[in-house]
């Protein structure tokens, strides 16, 4: 663990800067707070990758405890679909965390990115043909869904709001409670995930990117669930859309050696 005591202002900045940027966007859209964060950290940074997917997991144990409590203040919770994803959830977060020592869970990593493309091509349309007054439906798919989700997040470095918000999305769920219901599940099974690694990885494994990513990700947080609920379902969706697409297709090509 690091030493608090020989960090300075100038230290942790950079990091704080990284985590409210990426709180931001995953508090309005539900998704990318890892993809953002370990993609910063060790291509801007220069942070280890293994360093940086420890660190990323522990921050979010904060990042999406502040961002549950504010989508929980702005009423962007469906309390219903809440507790028919996070049991099973929690189930694939720690399933994922438990065999990533023993199964290489980045091989499948393109191909589920390119899924995910896909999917964000296909809710681009839906928001280019999305009436003024939309109607939405009760996703029916939640519980694998969220154990898919799960596994991905703890075994693949990333998946829980990429698989879970696209899909339910996809289901013709609101895309403003979709986003709250997510974000605020996804505490739980971060709560799992993160205290999987700290049995197995210890405290050794963190840095001090952590202190600035706490920082600049709980700030952020509330500015994230603001936005939203405000912005419209067209253009919450068309933001879903675009993002899941940029960050498949860089995924795909930084987890591919021969694109």
């Amino acid at each position: 663990m690091f030493d608090l005591s020989a960090l300075s202002p100038a230290d942790i900045l950079p990091f704080v800067l990284v985590g409210f940027a990426a709180q931001i966007v995953d508090g309005a859209l539900g998704m990318a707070f890892g993809v953002l964060t370990q993609t910063m950290l060790v291509s801007v940074l220069g942070v280890p990758p293994a360093t940086a997917s420890a660190s990323v997991h522990l921050v979010e144990l904060f990042t999406t405890g502040a961002s549950g409590a504010s989508h929980i203040a702005h009423r962007n919770v469906d309390w219903k679909l809440f507790w028919r994803l996070a049991p099973t959830g929690i189930v694939g977060g720690a399933a994922g965390a438990y065999l990533l020592s023993s199964i290489d869970a980045s091989a499948a990593k393109p191909f589920v990115m390119m899924y995910l493309a896909a999917i964000g091509v296909y809710l681009g349309y839906k928001a280019l043909r999305l009436n003024t007054a939309p109607h939405f439906r009760d996703p029916m798919m939640t519980a694998p869904l969220a154990a898919a989700g799960g596994f991905l997040d703890a075994a693949g470095g990333g998946g829980w709001g990429p698989v879970v918000t696209s899909n339910l999305l996809v289901q013709g769920g609101d895309p403003r409670r979709t986003v709250g219901t997510v974000n605020s599940a996804e505490f739980l099974v971060t709560l799992t995930i993160s205290a999987t690694f700290l049995l197995t990885l210890g405290w050794a494994a963190f840095t001090q990117a952590v202190i600035g990513l706490i920082i600049g990700g709980v700030v952020a947080a509330p500015f994230g669930a603001y936005f939203a609920k405000r912005l419209h379902p067209r253009a919450l969706l068309g933001a879903v859309s675009a993002l899941l697409i940029a960050t498949s297709i860089f995924t795909i090509y930084r987890s591919w050696p021969i694109l």
